[in-house]
Formats: structure tokens, C-alpha cells, sequence
């Protein structure tokens, strides 16, 4: 019974990473295009765009402590109930200002919900499976995110039947995740002081915590600046969407192959080379135009290699820290992935405006590349947690 019960928790826990994902991989294209409809700047969209992720940086700062006394899944029911309320405010106004709060809440919700979500999953895999674990993850959320984007495609319906549809998903695993025992974080012990724990975890993996950063970096600008970028140079709403689609299609394809291997050979040679691939289809793309089959299969690729970024990193952090810090390196990994999530709408919306149409791309691949050479410099410590070097890469 035990272990019917760790399987069905783990797979609540993927269906509401999957509607979570679902929910973001709508959110940003569609509210993107409706103030682009409404002809708002694309600076100024981008800027309202970076509300989502202003919230979920701001989260990581408070998050913490709610899991440490409530346990994960009161935190996770919270960030559902926020986020669909939020979602289902979203057609009674065009409002920036009220578009702008909801954002906001959004962002609390949906990270309260994925540093639980993260934390819970991460801290009960068996090290030898870690990367296949949480490569599931990875994968649940790249199957949310990559089908999100079409919800664009509901708008002929009313503008309200997008969000009304998310709710419903959301609603559902709302329900589902009430049937699984609450659980707690494994608390630090004196040595793991409150006061060392985040410089020690910078100490040991910094390299570990830039995964997350250049994730939300491309995901945000993908998602907010890449819809401007294609209506500019003539794509359809429906290609734009599709295009969005192949990305997070090579993503889940790759992910759990990806965290297999990391498994087999270590995590950073995967993220290295990863980092290699996904920054030249980057830097590719202004040379494609807009030819659909080369910019499909760019996007395919680069989503193949760097959609397991997040994930990965994760279970890097897992491989090199002791546990009772672990929450600390969710923690940092979730502000590093809300301070790429802000930069890249903005960077993106100025970019497309004031510089070229083409200079998020350019910008994503040597963001990439200088990673990988980062990599060069980073040699992993063993831990009183007893890592094993090929794992830990």
C-alpha cells in the first residue's frame, strides 16, 4: 500500500506540474497577442509580461517558510487555488493595471506551487535515479507548456474560453492532489544554520544554479517576445503557436534520454553540450527568416537541448549538496530562474523595438555559449552526503 501510494503521489505531483506548465505555456503568447490586438508597444507588453515572474521572485523570499511548517502539499493546494483564480480574473477587464496585479499573483501561485512540487520530489528519489525522476518532471512540464500555446487557438470561441478552460484543469487536480497524505521538509540540523546555508550553497554550486537562471531567460523570451517577433516578420497566430509547440515538443522528447544519460555519465557534460547545441540553433535562427520547416526544426532542436536545463540543474544540486540544504538550492535555482523570467520579456521588447528584431536570439545564443565555457571552470566538491564522483559530473 506504501508503495501504491508513492506512485500515485508522484503522479498527482507530474498532472499538476503538467497543468502548471500548461497554464504558463498559455499565458504569456496569448496575453501577448491580445495587448499586441490592442495595440500596445512591444516594450510595453514585455514589461507587463514581466510582471509573472516579478511575483515569482518575489515568492522565494517567504516561500520557504510555509513549506517548513505546513508541508508541501498545503503550500501546492495554495498555489492552485491562486493561480486559477487569478487565470479566471483575466476576461473581466483589458485593464494594464489590473492585468499586472493578476500577473503578479500568478507568479506567487505557480512558483509556491513548483518550489513544493520541486522540493517534494527531488528530496524523496533514490540518488541513482534522480536524473529519470526528475527528468518526469521536466517532461510534465514541458507537456503543459508545450501544449499551453494552443489554447491560442480557442480565441475565435470568445476571449474568455481560453482561461475558462484552464481553470477546469486546474479545478481537476485540485481535487486529485486532496487524496494524498501531507508530508514535511527534512529539517537542517544545527550545523546547517540558516545564516551559512545560502553562501555555502553558492559555494559549493554555483555553476549548478546558472541552469535555472538561462532557463527562465529563454523560456520567458520565447514565450512573450518570440509572438511579437512573429507577427513582425508575417507568421500567423496559428504558426506562431505551432512553432511554440515544436519547441516544447524537442524538449519532452529529449528529457528524460537527457537525464538518463546524466545518470550514466554526470550531469555537467549534458549541460555543457547541451549549452553547445542549443546556443548555435539559437544564433541560427535570424538566418532561417521566415522559412516555417528551418525555423520548426531550430526550434525543435534548441528545445530538445535546453528544455532539460531546469531539471537538470536540480538534480545537479541534489548530487553535490547535503539534503538539509536543499531547500536553500530550490530556493536560490527559483530566484535565479524569476530574475531570467523578468529579464528576458523586458530585454526582448527593447530589443525587437529599439535594436533588431532578431536580437533576442542572438542574445540567447552567447548567453548559452558562455556557459559552457563557464563549465570549464567549475570542479564539483564531494560532500559529507557521500556523492559519488561520476554523478555528480
Amino acid at each position: 500500500m506504501k508503495a501504491i501510494s508513492a506512485q500515485y503521489r508522484f503522479i498527482v505531483l507530474l498532472l499538476v506540474v503538467v497543468v502548471a506548465g500548461m497554464s504558463q505555456g498559455l499565458l504569456l503568447p496569448l496575453l501577448s497577442i491580445l495587448l499586441e490586438r490592442s495595440g500596445v508597444s512591444s516594450d510595453m507588453n514585455g514589461i507587463n509580461s514581466a510582471a509573472l515572474y516579478i511575483g515569482i521572485f518575489c515568492t522565494m523570499f517567504f516561500v520557504e517558510k510555509p513549506v517548513l511548517r505546513f508541508g508541501y502539499k498545503k503550500v501546492i493546494l495554495a498555489g492552485i487555488g491562486l493561480v486559477a483564480v487569478s487565470m479566471l480574473l483575466f476576461p473581466v477587464s483589458q485593464s494594464l493595471g489590473l492585468w499586472f496585479v493578476l500577473r503578479l499573483l500568478i507568479g506567487i501561485g505557480d512558483s509556491s506551487l513548483h518550489f513544493a512540487t520541486q522540493l517534494w520530489i527531488v528530496s524523496s528519489s533514490p540518488a541513482d535515479r534522480r536524473g529519470r525522476y526528475i527528468s518526469l518532471y521536466g517532461m510534465a512540464y514541458g507537456v503543459g507548456f508545450s501544449v499551453g500555446p494552443l489554447g491560442i487557438n480557442l480565441l475565435p470561441f470568445g476571449q474568455a474560453v481560453p482561461f475558462l478552460v484552464n481553470g477546469v484543469f486546474f479545478l481537476t487536480v485540485l481535487l486529485l492532489l486532496l487524496r494524498i497524505p501531507n508530508e514535511h521538509v527534512e529539517r537542517a540540523g544545527k550545523s546547517e544554520s540558516s545564516e551559512n546555508r545560502f553562501v555555502r550553497t553558492y559555494r559549493l554550486a554555483w555553476f549548478v544554479l546558472i541552469p535555472s537562471l538561462l532557463y527562465g531567460l529563454m523560456e520567458a523570451s520565447m514565450n512573450s517576445s518570440f509572438p511579437l517577433y512573429g507577427l513582425r516578420i508575417s507568421l500567423r497566430e496559428d504558426w506562431i503557436s505551432l512553432l511554440l509547440l515544436a519547441f516544447g515538443i524537442g524538449a519532452l522528447v529529449l528529457q528524460l534520454p537527457l537525464g538518463m544519460l546524466s545518470d550514466r555519465i554526470g550531469r555537467k557534460p549534458v549541460l555543457v553540450g547541451c549549452a553547445v547545441i542549443g546556443s548555435a540553433a539559437f544564433l541560427c535562427v535570424p538566418l532561417a527568416g521566415s522559412s516555417l520547416a528551418l525555423l520548426f526544426l531550430l526550434f525543435a532542436v534548441a528545445g530538445g537541448v535546453v528544455g532539460s536545463f531546469y531539471s537538470l540543474g536540480l538534480a545537479y544540486a541534489a548530487d553535490i549538496l547535503p539534503r538539509p540544504i536543499l531547500p536553500a538550492a530550490n530556493v536560490i535555482a527559483s530566484i535565479h530562474f524569476s530574475i531570467g523570467s523578468v529579464m528576458g520579456p523586458m530585454l526582448g521588447g527593447y530589443g525587437i523595438r529599439y535594436v533588431s528584431i532578431h536580437s533576442i536570439f542572438l542574445f540567447l545564443g552567447f548567453a548559452f555559449l558562455g556557459f559552457a565555457l563557464l563549465g570549464f571552470l567549475f570542479r564539483p566538491r564531494k560532500v559529507e552526503a557521500g556523492v559519488e564522483a561520476g554523478v555528480a559530473g
